[in-house]
């Protein structure tokens, strides 16, 4: 439950950042529960993310967030990037097609 807080209260300081004086939300949704979560932003500008999450095994001694989304945004060079990940007990695990890929053994 404390990660949940702090991965929202997180959230809301990367939408407070400032972003190019030409930017425009153009779209932004949330729904916070106790033991759930789920967002998405769009800006004008090409950024964009969305999330679900929830807690597993609550109330146990096992009680973990499991968080799948993605982001995107434009670089400075130009380029829109875009990560897809998961989040939970076995870490963050991002993929995207500019990212290195583990050999698997």
């Amino acid at each position: 439950m404390k990660f949940l807080i702090v991965f929202v209260a997180l959230f809301a300081v990367a939408l407070a950042a400032p972003a190019a004086q030409d930017a425009e939300i153009v779209r932004s949704n949330s729904d916070v529960g106790a033991e759930s979560f789920k967002y998405d932003w769009e800006i004008s500008d090409g950024q964009a993310a969305e999330a679900e999450g929830k807690l597993n095994n609550v109330g146990s001694e096992n009680e973990a967030l499991s968080v799948h989304g993605s982001y995107r945004f434009v670089a400075d060079d130009g380029v829109t990037y875009e990560v897809k990940y998961i989040a939970d007990e076995n870490g963050f695990q991002p993929q995207g097609a500019h990212l290195p890929v583990a050999p698997v053994a």
